[in-house]
């Protein structure tokens, strides 16, 4: 069961990083990262937290605005993600790291690494779904509505990062 190898990395104390990106739509071959946020945590708690906007280089489309309230006048000024990359790389080295639906997460991240994350990855979309059967929908938002976890500001990196660290700690029995 995928569970077993994250409960037992987590009760070693192995380092977790849950994180989130938020983008300008959502092909990651096409569309740029204009938030990334991570939370660093073990079993004892929040360790750290990385969030910054990024300046995508292109205009923020009114869809994406939509969804996630970030706008142009939010971005201006903004480091590029290449200025961000390697921070976010040092924050997440030797973690394991943990996303809602990683593949989305992962794929804008890769497309700008040479070779990819190297990191091992817990999807609390996977694990959810296997966890927590029959539920109407797994979205972030609605499986926190479902496990009773207090969403702020949804659709923003850093309250959905945390978000994934509390689902996550509730695949795994933590809370």
């Amino acid at each position: 069961m995928p569970i077993d190898w994250i409960k037992k990395a987590f009760a070693e104390g192995n380092i977790f990083v849950a994180f989130d990106v938020e983008t300008t739509g959502l092909d990651s071959r096409a569309d740029k990262i204009v938030e990334i946020a991570a939370v660093k945590f073990d079993n004892r708690g929040i360790i750290a937290r990385f969030s910054t906007l990024i300046n995508p280089g292109i205009p923020m489309p009114a869809e994406a605005t939509r969804v996630n309230n970030i706008n142009d006048d939010m971005l201006a000024g903004k480091p590029s993600l290449n200025e961000v990359l390697p921070d976010f790389l040092h924050f997440i080295k030797g973690a394991v790291l943990s996303a809602h639906n990683a593949p989305f997460d992962c794929g804008f991240i890769n497309k700008n690494l040479n070779t990819g994350l190297d990191n091992r990855i817990a999807d609390t979309l996977v694990l959810s779904r296997e966890l927590f059967p029959g539920l109407r929908s797994y979205s972030l938002q609605n499986l926190a509505a479902a496990l009773e976890l207090s969403t702020q500001n949804a659709h923003r990196a850093e309250d959905d990062a945390i978000l994934c660290m509390e689902i996550l700690m509730r695949c795994i029995g933590g809370v």
